[in-house]
């Protein structure tokens, strides 16, 4: 921060009147911040207004965190939690004392820090059963890649259908999604019909070895299943007893004509 302030500066912050406490909130120097949290006419919205600034040190916000004054108030606390570079102890407290909407929120806020919204991630994975459905559709559209797996396993049809769109999903919680036991059919039909997911070949293969995918696009499937693929598949004895003709039938097609299957497209060997 900018030149070291003197004796005026400090005393004049501590006893600003109230109308020029919002002047003060943007000045530089941390020492006058520091003697501005002494004002007694700083109020909890000056602090929640000062918590905005990203730039403030750790110290300066371990120190706001040491006044009980301040902690007192929830939005006060949320806003520590929310800070860059509130210190990691005091953090991972006060994250655990946020309501779920405010867990929602630091999971996809850009500057949290990164144990914090780990820590607000394993929160709202607990409490997801719990979470109303406008707090699920903002998860399900921009939520982290786990919370993004999670939804999709919950199986609600308007979630599924929303979050199959979500950027953060990726193929790695699609094919542990469809590894679940007792998953939900719907969710497997959406994840089998989506243009998106389908053209992935894990998840093709997925799909061919689960029981709740719809026959039709299991066949239609097993032409670009690779021959070794199928031949493990052939043997399995997970295979559902339904697909299992199909793809010995595949199997000997191949082995008469020779024919092969359709190459992977680059985007599908992706494990993501």
């Amino acid at each position: 921060m900018d030149s070291a302030p003197n004796d005026i500066d400090l005393e004049g912050a501590r006893t600003a009147p109230k109308e020029r406490i919002p002047a003060l909130l943007h000045d530089a120097r941390e020492a006058v911040l520091l003697a501005l949290l002494d004002n007694p006419e700083f109020s909890e919205r000056d602090a929640c207004v000062l918590l905005l600034r990203k730039e403030l040190t750790t110290s300066f916000v371990g120190e706001v965190a040491t006044r009980q004054r301040w902690l007192r108030s929830y939005e006060v606390r949320r806003a520590l939690a929310f800070h860059p570079h509130v210190p990691q102890t005091v953090g991972l407290r006060l994250v655990r004392e946020l309501y779920a909407m405010d867990l929602v929120q630091l999971t996809i806020a850009p500057s949290a820090a990164p144990p914090l919204k780990h820590l607000a991630e394993e929160l709202v994975l607990a409490r997801l059963p719990q979470l109303p459905q406008a707090q699920k559709m903002i998860l399900a559209r921009r939520g982290t890649t786990r919370l993004a797996g999670a939804l999709l396993s919950d199986g609600q049809p308007e979630i599924v259908s929303t979050v199959l769109e979500s950027p953060f999903l990726n193929e790695g919680q699609v094919l542990r999604v469809l590894a679940r036991i007792n998953l939900n059919a719907r969710v497997v039909t959406a994840i089998a019909e989506h243009g998106r997911w389908r053209e992935h070949y894990s998840v093709k293969l997925a799909l061919v070895r689960n029981p709740q995918a719809p026959l039709a696009t299991v066949l239609a499937f097993l032409p670009s299943i690779s021959t070794t693929d199928l031949r493990a598949l052939a043997e399995s004895s997970s295979l559902p007893g339904n697909v299992r003709p199909h793809v010995r039938r595949e199997l000997a097609n191949r082995m008469q004509h020779g024919k092969v299957p359709a190459k992977r497209s680059p985007g599908s060997r992706s494990r993501g």
